[in-house]
């Protein structure tokens, strides 16, 4: 197979921007009604962006204590899980351990240690985009910037700043919002788009 090269992320700048999802299309339930009705929506989808997220540690024998949000992402709209909520937990396990929902995303590895370790559940129903690429031919991690390049010509940026941020708080900020719901949304787009050409 010929080996396939992505994108640089100075080659991704120079694109047009990525549609992504807004703040009016990204819920974040609090009640136990909004979390079952997230839940249904997720369930009745089928196949959802997924990704997780995790206040950073920055001391080299701190272990984190993430993940402090799971977020979903439909076509139409994103869930963001935030876990300090008891009646959350249930309907993630629900979620996560189905087979009869496909989470898909970018760079799930250390998702899968965490998760376990926190809500003591193995995830089920898992697909890493990064190795639908590299069974393209790309090589190492392609991850969602660049995959954004080579399925939509498009360029999708992702801050340094709010990546490193605080997950934990109680009220999230907007670009918090806009920058983990637009993380699942995107791997949910790509992976539509490369089932449309036949892969994965």
């Amino acid at each position: 197979m010929t080996r396939k090269i992505a994108p640089s992320k100075e080659q991704t700048t120079l694109l047009p921007p990525f549609e992504c999802l807004s703040l009016d299309k990204i819920l974040v339930p609090t009640t136990a009604a909004q979390f079952a009705a997230a839940a249904a929506d997720i369930a009745q989808a089928g196949i959802v962006g997924f990704d997780t997220e995790s206040k950073p540690t920055f001391l080299k024998d701190q272990t984190s204590e993430g993940p402090h949000i799971v977020q979903f992402a439909t076509l139409q709209r994103a869930y963001i899980f935030q876990l300090h909520h008891e009646q959350a937990r249930p309907l993630l396990a629900e979620l996560l351990g189905s087979a009869l929902v496909l989470k898909v995303g970018f760079g799930l590895e250390s998702d899968h240690a965490q998760i376990q370790h926190k809500l003591g559940l193995r995830l089920s129903a898992v697909l890493d985009l990064n190795s639908v690429f590299r069974k393209d031919g790309y090589a190492n991690s392609t991850g969602a910037r660049a995959a954004v390049a080579i399925m939509f010509q498009q360029k999708f940026h992702k801050s340094k700043k709010v990546t490193t941020s605080n997950w934990a708080e109680r009220h999230l900020t907007d670009r918090q919002l806009l920058y983990a719901a637009n993380d699942a949304y995107v791997a949910l787009r790509v992976h539509a788009a490369l089932a449309s050409k036949g892969s994965p």
